[in-house]
């Protein structure tokens, strides 16, 4: 598992992982890029493919945001999500409050790493 720093993720390979997994096939291989260059991020490579990618989203010092942690299909329970969130969490140890969002199937698996549900707050987005 690595970091961008110790290994840059073109947007080509995560574009593909992220269409395997049938996410955003609007979002371009350039502008992948260019988020990729503004936050935290990790990637698991078998050779030269990436089989696993997740992101933080951080201000520096009080929050900060998992997205998109996403493994492609072949690999799913093997581990790689919960290696992917163990090392996103030593990145974001100096962070006060690390949140996430995700589907409802998908809260057993959060829980079970460290996560807590909570029902005191609730997601609200603008486009």
């Amino acid at each position: 598992m690595l970091s961008y720093r110790e290994k840059p993720i073109p947007g080509s390979k995560l574009k593909a992982l992220y269409e395997n997994a049938g996410w955003w096939p609007q979002r371009s291989a350039q502008d992948l890029e260019d988020m990729l260059k503004c936050e935290i991020s990790m990637g698991v490579w078998q050779e030269d493919r990436l089989i696993g990618f997740a992101r933080a989203v951080a201000d520096g010092k009080f929050r900060a945001y998992i997205e998109d942690v996403v493994i492609l299909s072949e690999f799913k329970g093997n581990g790689i999500g919960t290696q992917l969130i163990e090392k996103l969490m030593e990145e974001l140890a100096h962070i006060e409050v690390v949140s996430l969002f995700c589907e409802e199937e998908l809260i057993p698996f959060y829980e079970k790493n460290k996560f807590k549900h909570s029902k005191a707050q609730f997601v609200m987005h603008r486009n």
